[in-house]
């Protein structure tokens, strides 16, 4: 078949490495997830998971693989990023020999590394002026940017009742409305009956993860979660004076409910 010229052209931008850790976190999530819901079956079968580790072995390497490409200078929140990353991918590539339960442990804090690790990069390429520091995505306020950063740690999920949404997050409080903000941006989407129950018997819940238009905004105004970096330059100049201090809230600047 001859594609038409336009479709020679039509080829999705690579995202920035800061993007790319954050995308990756995601996946990390969605792997546990398919290892949680196998230890709810009997006799699980390895070759089910362990190719999914292997190959989030592999995305890691690259992605740190990319990172070492900017020829950042160096730091020691840089060395300690790198170093947390290349940790994720041996217990990844590891969990692919284990049996189920230690697979699901080997890979249980791979988001949070990984989101921390990349929030690291990013705030280090902002600090030394990078030429690599993206510029802050405007678009963004204080409650978005948690919201944001929740849901790349994959701590947001939703369920439905008597026709009504309803989100639920492990970390701070995310808002319907918020998410609702952030999918008509195209910076989240929900994967159906894809994260365990809440309880035994219930029925299975829609994980929330970031699209690649959401990590590569996110990517720009992420920080480390420390008090001297804890609030993005773009969120501070949109977020209401209480939540300058603290984007991690939920309550902290203008929802849309």
């Amino acid at each position: 078949m001859t594609l038409p010229p336009d479709a020679l052209f039509d080829v999705p931008a690579p995202l920035p490495p800061v993007g790319q850790l954050l995308v990756l976190a995601g996946e990390y999530s969605r792997h546990n997830d398919s290892l949680d819901l196998a230890l709810g079956r009997k006799a699980p079968d390895s070759s089910i998971y362990a190719p999914s580790a292997e190959r989030l072995a592999a995305d890691t390497t690259e992605a740190i693989t990319a990172v070492d490409r900017l020829k950042l200078f160096s730091h020691s929140d840089l060395a300690a990023a790198l170093m947390r990353l290349q940790q994720v991918a041996y217990l990844s590539e590891a969990a692919a020999r284990h049996d189920l339960p230690t697979a699901r442990v080997l890979t249980a804090f791979a988001p949070e590394a990984v989101v921390d690790s990349a929030a690291r990069i990013a705030a280090h390429m902002r600090r030394r002026r990078s030429a690599h520091a993206p510029a802050p995505d405007e678009r963004l306020d204080a409650v978005q940017y948690a919201a944001l950063r929740e849901i790349a740690l994959g701590h947001v999920v939703t369920t439905s009742s008597s026709g009504r949404e309803y989100p639920h997050s492990t970390g701070d409080r995310v808002l319907l409305g918020t998410l609702r903000d952030l999918q008509e941006h195209g910076f989240i989407d929900h994967t159906p009956r894809s994260a365990p129950a809440a309880f035994h018997g219930g029925p299975l819940q829609n994980r929330t993860r970031l699209t690649p238009a959401g990590a590569t905004a996110l990517a720009t105004v992420i920080t480390p979660p420390r008090a001297s970096r804890d609030t993005p330059a773009a969120v501070s100049a949109h977020a209401a004076p209480a939540a300058a201090s603290t984007p991690s809230s939920s309550h902290a600047a203008r929802p849309r409910r």
